[in-house]
């Protein structure tokens, strides 16, 4: 690092900012969101910082949106954001992160179909009307456990199943992606 910061700076007259440079793997560094994966071919991903900060910025969304219909949510608020989070990270290489966080997604949205019911009776209800078995959405309803524990549960997985969240319109990362990259 010394003998680049000494050539850059000395001999080209550029000047190094210390806080953003650094000399290291590059699956180490992040660049633009941007990072790359350790095997011998090397292969773009997105960095970990930028799903963590996309988490952040859906949870906040979630919190502002809670009591309203699920489907004009995603329509006005969340679409938006995926729609221009996929389009900047079009160029990942790497698809596992997408397929993951096309899941929590789904789950954040059963997290919030969940709460809205609110009660045993209106659970067993819901559940219900999705086709699920009499036995089995009694047991669901009652059984004590929480949101985000039910949202991830099988009852929830069966009655909100993707195709559910493709009908209302969420945006499907993966889908997203292998669309743009075709056009690409």
């Amino acid at each position: 690092m010394g003998s680049l910061t000494r050539f850059l700076e000395g001999r080209l007259k550029l000047r190094v900012n210390q806080a953003k440079s650094a000399v290291d793997r590059p699956w180490k560094r992040v660049f633009l969101g941007y990072s790359m994966t350790f095997h011998k071919e090397s292969r773009i991903k997105v960095a970990s910082q930028a799903v963590k900060r996309l988490k952040r910025n859906v949870k906040e969304l979630i919190r502002q949106g809670r009591g309203r219909k699920v489907s004009r949510f995603i329509r006005e608020n969340l679409n938006p954001l995926l729609r221009g989070w996929i389009q900047y990270f079009r160029l990942a290489e790497v698809r596992g992160v997408f397929e993951e966080l096309d899941g929590w997604l789904r789950r954040k949205l059963r997290c919030i179909l969940w709460r809205q019911w609110k009660r045993s009776r209106t659970r067993y209800r819901k559940l219900l009307e999705r086709n699920i078995v009499e036995e089995r959405s009694r047991t669901s309803s009652v059984n004590g456990r929480g949101a985000w524990w039910n949202s991830g549960a099988s009852h929830m997985n069966e009655a909100f199943p993707k195709k559910y969240f493709d009908h209302i319109g969420l945006v499907s990362l993966l889908d997203e992606l292998q669309r743009l990259q075709c056009v690409s």
